[in-house]
């Protein structure tokens, strides 16, 4: 049977004096840092191994490591105070005034091309919320969502979303970018298989739009030649624009850049290219009411873009 800690015997000062010290890598550091006698530090520090049971710091002459079980304190402590600042951040919202506070992460497509618009009408009529927008990759909202870091969160569909209840948000549509001197720029349509011919300018590792295209390049039996990784479509189109390959991009989150980097725009045959934005929100949590009016507002929005009623929340085994 796993060990039980006693949270009464875990305090803030050894937790943030157990991060100083293993960011620093010296107790003597530390102790400084945290305004603590080298003695004090110490003895925190062996307490708090008692108290976890385990051997959290490696001491050598190198200076001090983090044990494997030191890797895993330090991650937690390192969330419990992310979620202490988020704490008094908000309750100093409502002592100024501010009587809501949001939490959202979305992904880049839908900060690019919906969420600006959509909070700017959102934050016009509600003054009195804040929000506090994060741009994240696709599977890092769904565990922001799931750990209770993020009230709502827009991703694209198809990224693993168990304990989630997810509904439609919008659709974007991905094209081909090339060069205007590129083989590909003569073309209006090309299938996505054609593509696979050149070499390609793509986000950054983990982000739902290289798995997306990885995984279609997997299933038409060719590789998929990356020769360069950015981190944002801005420098994807740059880089485009330069000859260094071609690029899948949703087609509203680049079109200013099109016509002033000359670009050519070939829109693909192929059924995914039609993707799917999902909103979702913690299964089983009772959102602020803060939050229970921006996912009723940025749902109003989807159902006017659609024409149809809104779509019933779901409990997703996967989105």
């Amino acid at each position: 049977m796993a060990r039980s800690i006693n949270p009464a015997r875990v305090d803030f000062v050894t937790l943030r004096l157990f991060c100083a010290v293993a960011q620093s890598g010296s107790i003597t550091k530390g102790a400084e840092a945290c305004h603590l006698a080298l003695s004090a530090a110490s003895r925190r520090l062996s307490d708090f191994e008692g108290t976890t049971g385990s051997k959290l710091l490696e001491r050598s002459a190198q200076g001090i490591a983090l044990t494997p079980a030191g890797h895993v304190a330090m991650q937690h402590a390192m969330r419990l105070f992310q979620g202490f600042e988020q704490f008094s951040s908000e309750l100093g919202d409502y002592a100024s005034g501010v009587r809501g506070h949001v939490r959202l992460w979305a992904n880049m497509s839908a900060l690019t091309e919906f969420l600006p618009a959509a909070l700017a009408t959102f934050l016009e009529r509600h003054p009195d919320i804040r929000v506090e927008v994060e741009e994240q990759l696709s599977g890092d909202i769904v565990r922001a969502l799931v750990d209770g870091l993020a009230d709502v969160g827009v991703f694209a569909e198809n990224t693993p979303a168990y304990g989630l209840d997810i509904a439609p948000f919008q659709t974007d549509e991905l094209v081909v970018l090339c060069a205007r001197q590129h083989p590909l720029a003569r073309l209006k349509r090309v299938d996505f298989k054609t593509c696979l011919a050149y070499e390609f300018v793509g986000l950054n590792r983990s982000s739902s739009l290289l798995e997306l295209t990885s995984r279609a390049a997997e299933q038409a039996g060719i590789p998929m030649r990356l020769r360069v990784q950015v981190r944002s479509f801005d420098a994807m189109c740059h880089m485009i624009a330069a000859g260094l390959g071609i690029g899948v991009v949703p087609l509203a989150a680049c079109s200013a850049q099109v016509s002033v980097l000359e670009l050519k725009v070939v829109r693909l045959k192929d059924p995914w290219a039609v993707r799917r934005l999902m909103m979702a929100t913690k299964t089983g949590e009772r959102l602020s009411a803060a939050a229970g009016l921006l996912v009723g507002h940025l749902a109003g929005l989807s159902e006017a873009d659609k024409g149809a009623a809104r779509p019933s929340r779901r409990r997703a085994a996967g989105a």
